[in-house]
């Protein structure tokens, strides 16, 4: 550097007139850099640790002494069968840009080539500036001194970009379809590679779910669970004692570039990996690793030797990879600080990835050289992700550093710099920026509330949306990988956008529910050709089945809601006398999960305050109890004869509104699916009401039932809500002018209109089969066109005496229907046909003898969340049970 400046200043063009840059500040360090191993790479006979005197002239390697010298025409760190030529390896791996506080240039002309030993055993080679050397040009002097840096270089970029094409709008997901609400916040998603409308979820308490957006549907939900506790540290065991006080959170889903696995990280240890072959049904499980000493932060799929592994990094700064029998093939080392994210890629034959660390490193790695490394500073020193477009040929990373200050750039990857720097971003940000690529040319970044979109060829903001409100302030964003759905997280959930082409295949589900349909017909038809019955498995001894009694009765009532919680960990009941009660199972070490089950007695929930919630009910008298509970379970409504209130549902139960007072009393409640802040309420005048909880506002007002309404779904497919009333008609609405569609009285076989009575209707998940109740029969209907499929009447030949249905509901599969009578019984049914599979007997799940439990039936049954096979009743006595198969028996 000393030679350097005095030449300038012999030179009577450059005296004064230049300010010579920091070597440490510059991109000038990455120039002669990229110089000398340009040089070394042109070499006709390069060696490992090459002398090198000058980057003014070029330079030549002596001949090699040694036999066994590798050429850098094939790398030497590569075992596969076919070497990968040279230009290969991305200049990332070959033009190292050290940061400048790791090594001192000396170092990089030596450290940045690839070889078999460890780096920090090179010798380092000084560059030696010669006493005399030929003349260089005013040319040569601004091209070495004046480079760009990367903040600079965005202002070019700009004026070689085109235009934006029109097309391109049209190309974005922009019309949102879904929004799912969730208890946990949602902290990783992931599109299945192959079937583009299945997502992967991971929450902030440790479940991972599967939605079908095609059916709206959840196919799968599993809590977290350790598998084989025995085979973790005795560190992990004693952090796994107690999971209450310090929860486990998913971090990362995944699958494989086929779709054949399903893995998870989460925040403590682990990773879980699933087999995938029948993702429609379900995950099964198949290895469990601890990968890492404290949080695992990412996890990857990549190959080595033409076998798929498992890549994982986490906060004790190792890489690690693992065969998929569990055994760990390479550990990377070198981070100083946590490992963030890893980038697994491949070109030619040669598998190597990224990884980057939360001090703002990026470093390149080499699957078959495990002591091959390049290091490199990230933009701003930020922490950061990085992506390739989905054609592997464009490089991106988007991070933040600890001032907030964002950083999304597309790399060169053959140079190993900064090609361009996009801007759009308005302030700083507290936490780490989320981005996604598609189609090889769309960037979009989940920032500030928003959604901020790209042409990856224009560092310009193309456009930005808020999904209608209702974004994490850094939300996820994630693509499929037609680029036609994108997923977007939400305070409470996600929401899913479409664009044209997306809304198509999601409305592909129409022709699916249709085939269903007429497979419940066939089905019905095959089974009434059979002449021998079908066996229908009883269940009459309590050792048959499990159970568990609520701690607290609610009292004798008529009529009862009785609901469980969204994730399962409770029950909510309201009977006619206006109590609200409220059980919740605990973390425990006999039940893990936390979830409703029959094994351990939960514990009735006190508010903190110790006064319970009590319904306005006037004159004391028994009145028709209606209860919801908001898609994000936060909120509860609940009615009994008097004023509607919204209380809270966490701890203290507290009543934070109360309108719509009587005359005439609230009969049923329902939140609107996709606004936790709009109900429906039905009344005793027969009269719906659609009312906005926020603005205290009545939006609509929907006449048309003779009696009092009993119960009220929704079908967002279809976008309709179906009403059914105490006069035993069904009518559906349209939910954008809430005026009647159809409507439908349910009849007798002879023909003739049921009697008057209360009737309950539920849909099913694909929202096209609508279940009714009413006490003479089961039915399920087209709700397109609310005509009857299949109808079920009580029959003496199967157990079940021509006794009044009480209640009926999906189990949460959607493949059973859970019945209820008014002698006692409780049928199972299979869901496609109506066909009864098991009778349980009240002598099941009463201890009394006939003689002295009366007249005690089920009033209400309510299907677990997450359980497919366990249920919970409330009894005419004021008992709450819940029932579920022996713990050898999956189903009953």
């Amino acid at each position: 550097m000393t030679e350097l400046k005095r030449l300038i200043n012999v030179n009577n063009r450059l005296n004064n007139k230049l300010k010579l840059p920091k070597l440490s500040e510059s991109r000038l360090r990455h120039l002669i850099n990229h110089g000398l191993n340009w040089q070394h790479v042109l070499c006709k006979n390069p060696q490992q640790s090459p002398d090198i005197a000058t980057i003014l002239t070029d330079h030549t390697c002596d001949q090699p002494n040694a036999a066994n010298h590798q050429s850098l025409e094939v790398a030497p760190f590569l075992s596969a069968p076919v070497a990968p030529k040279a230009n290969a390896l991305p200049a990332w791996m070959v033009n190292g840009n050290p940061s400048s506080s790791s090594r001192p240039l000396s170092a990089l002309t030596a450290s940045t080539l690839p070889g078999p030993s460890n780096l920090a055993n090179i010798p380092r080679h000084t560059i030696r500036t010669p006493i005399t050397h030929s003349p260089i040009s005013d040319q040569e002097i601004r091209r070495l001194l004046l480079p760009q840096t990367f903040e600079e270089a965005a202002p070019a970029a700009r004026t070689v970009t085109p235009q934006q094409e029109p097309q391109l709008f049209h190309e974005l997901p922009r019309v949102i379809v879904s929004n799912v609400c969730q208890q946990s916040a949602v902290t990783s998603m992931e599109f299945h590679p192959s079937i583009h409308t299945i997502l992967a979820v991971g929450n902030a308490n440790g479940e991972i779910s599967l939605w079908d957006l095609r059916l709206r549907q959840r196919l799968m939900l599993k809590s977290f669970e350790i598998w084989n506790i025995s085979n973790c540290s005795a560190e992990f065991q004693a952090q796994a004692a107690d999971l209450k006080e310090s929860p486990i959170s998913v971090t990362r889903v995944t699958w494989s570039p086929h779709a054949r696995f399903f893995g998870v990280a989460f925040s403590k240890h682990l990773i879980q990996l699933y087999t995938s072959y029948h993702v429609s049904k379900s995950l099964q499980k198949y290895l469990e690793i601890e990968a890492h000493d404290g949080r695992v932060n990412d996890i990857g799929f990549s190959f080595s030797k033409n076998q798929l592994c498992i890549v994982t990094c986490g906060d004790d700064k190792l890489i690690k990879v693992w065969d998929l029998k569990g055994h760990k093939i390479f550990t990377f080392e070198g981070h100083a600080a946590p490992v963030y994210s890893v980038l697994p890629h491949s070109k030619e034959n040669l598998q190597y990835l990224f990884s980057t660390s939360v001090d703002g490193k990026i470093m390149a790695w080499v699957f078959d050289n495990k002591n091959f490394r390049v290091e490199y500073d990230t933009p701003g020193n930020c922490c950061t992700a990085m992506l390739y477009s989905a054609d592997g040929t464009r490089l991106f990373s988007c991070g933040t550093n600890k001032e907030g200050d964002w950083f999304l750039v597309e790399w060169n990857d053959s140079e190993g710099s900064i090609k361009r720097t996009y801007s759009g971003f308005k302030k700083s940000f507290a936490g780490n920026v989320q981005f996604d690529t598609t189609k090889n040319r769309i960037l979009a970044v989940g920032v500030d509330n928003q959604i901020k979109i790209w042409d990856m060829d224009n560092i310009n903001l193309l456009t930005s949306t808020d999904a209608g409100g209702g974004l994490s302030s850094l939300p996820l964003v994630k693509f499929n990988n037609e680029g036609n759905l994108l997923a977007v997280t939400t305070e409470g959930g996600f929401k899913i956008l479409a664009s044209a082409d997306g809304f198509k295949s999601l409305n592909d589900a129409k022709r699916e529910a249709d085939i269903a349909i007429d497979r419940s017909i066939e089905n019905r038809r095959n089974l009434n050709e059979i002449s021998k019955p079908w066996k229908v498995n009883k269940i009459v001894h309590h050792t048959q089945c499990r159970r568990v009694t609520m701690p607290e009765s609610i009292g004798p009532s008529n009529n009862v809601c009785l609901l469980y919680t969204k994730p399962g960990t409770g029950l909510l009941a309201l009977g006619s006398k206006g109590v609200l009660k409220m059980w919740k199972w605990s973390v425990t070490p006999s039940n893990h999960t936390g979830k409703a089950t029959t094994s351990v007695n939960p514990e009735h929930s006190t508010p903190t305050k110790g006064i319970f919630m009590t319904n306005d009910v006037p004159n004391n008298k028994d009145a028709i109890p209606c209860l919801d509970i908001s898609n994000n379970g936060t909120y509860g409504l609940a009615a009994c004869g008097g004023i509607v209130s919204l209380f809270k549902m966490v701890s203290s139960y507290k009543v934070l509104h109360q309108f719509m007072s009587p005359p005439p009393a609230a009969t049923c409640i329902a939140f609107i699916p996709q606004d936790n802040n709009i109900a429906a309420i039905g009344r005793e005048d027969s009269v719906i009401h659609i009312f906005s909880i926020r603005h205290g506002e009545l939006i609509a007002e929907l006449k048309g039932h003779q009696k009092y309404i009993t119960s009220i779904a929704f079908s967002l497919r279809q976008n309709i809500m179906v009403s059914a009333g105490a006069d035993a008609q069904l009518i559906s609405w349209n939910m954008n002018t809430w005026s009647m569609n159809k409507s439908a009285s349910i009849q007798m076989r002879t023909g003739e209109n049921a009697a008057l009575s209360e009737t309950k209707v539920q849909f099913h998940s694909n929202q096209e089969l609508l279940l009714a109740c009413h006490e003479t029969q089961l039915v399920i209907y087209d709700a397109s066109r609310m005509k009857p499929i299949i109808h079920w009447l009580p029959q003496d030949d199967d157990g079940l005496s021509a006794c009044a249905i009480s209640s009926a509901t999906y189990s949460s599969n959607f493949e059973q229907i859970y019945a209820t009578f008014s002698d006692g019984n409780i049928g199972v049914f299979d869901a496609g046909s109506l066909i009864l599979r098991c009778r349980i007997a009240p002598s099941a799940y009463l201890y009394q003898t006939p003689s002295t439990s009366g007249n005690v039936y089920p009033l209400v049954v309510t299907a677990n969340p997450d359980e497919p096979s366990q249920f919970a009743i409330a009894l005419s006595d004021g008992t709450i049970n819940v029932i579920e198969p022996k713990e050898c028996e999956t189903w009953w």
